[in-house]
């Protein structure tokens, strides 16, 4: 529990996340409630007497001590408490008690399980891992997440991983796309590469369109996307799909 020292005696903070940044080769802290800088940063939350729990700038909060103007002044070129406050919060690295560490790490790794499990499956049975099942193969591959980086971002490194190391049998479930040209005639380099990019597409042409409509491997659909920007469209139908077609 932070202690905030005052001449009228000690103000206790319950429940406090420090916010802290660097600047000037001084460090400065602004104490706010857990939860709400997330909120801020996102703008769900405006008010910045919602998020502090001391409207006040510190360079140490625990100790209480107060920033003085003059290093305000050098490191952010304002005394205006506000301003400095809004800096600090946008960009301060949050500094989490162990159980908020906990708790972030268990949500990020939960989000990150549920992607790798909705995006994959195993090719012989066809059928997608639980996220316990994929839980335990990273442990063995020691891939640990990290709570500062998104839970997409980990999944997909993950699966990279997971894929190359063949710990369990994995492999990425197909998407279902659908690809249109607007104008076959003047497309015909881009129509080859695009049906080369599917798995045994479903093709269509009425009059001067072409289109596609079939599985594609998950890595091939950035190249679609360009393939077909400014001559036509994609659409996805099915973000994971098992291919039972074998």
């Amino acid at each position: 529990m932070a202690m905030i020292n005052q001449p009228s005696g000690q103000i206790k903070l319950t429940n406090v996340s420090i916010v802290k940044l660097k600047r000037a080769k001084k460090r400065f802290e602004v104490a706010c409630y857990q939860n709400k800088v997330q909120d801020y940063r996102k703008g769900i939350e405006k008010e910045l007497d919602e998020v502090l729990q001391i409207h006040q700038v510190f360079t140490n909060v625990s100790k209480g001590l107060v920033a003085p103007k003059d290093d305000l002044q050098k490191a952010f070129g304002t005394t205006d408490i506000d301003l400095v406050i809004k800096e600090v919060l946008n960009k301060g690295e949050i500094q989490l008690s162990e159980k908020e560490r906990q708790l972030m790490f268990n949500k990020i790794n939960n989000e990150m399980l549920t992607i790798i499990s909705a995006k994959c499956i195993n090719p012989q049975s066809k059928k997608r891992y639980p996220p316990t099942m994929i839980h335990k193969a990273l442990q063995e591959l020691k891939f640990n997440p990290v709570i500062n980086k998104p839970a997409k971002t980990q999944a997909l490194e993950a699966i990279r991983l997971l894929v190359d190391k063949q710990i369990i049998p994995i492999v990425r479930a197909k998407m279902k796309v659908k690809a249109s040209l607007n104008d076959i005639n003047s497309s015909q380099d881009t129509l080859a590469k695009l049906e080369r990019l599917f798995i045994n597409p479903e093709i269509t042409k009425t009059g001067t369109t072409w289109s596609a409509l079939g599985l594609i491997d998950p890595v091939s659909y950035r190249d679609i996307v360009e393939l077909t920007k400014g001559v036509g469209t994609v659409q996805v139908l099915d973000m994971a799909v098992i291919d039972d077609s074998k």
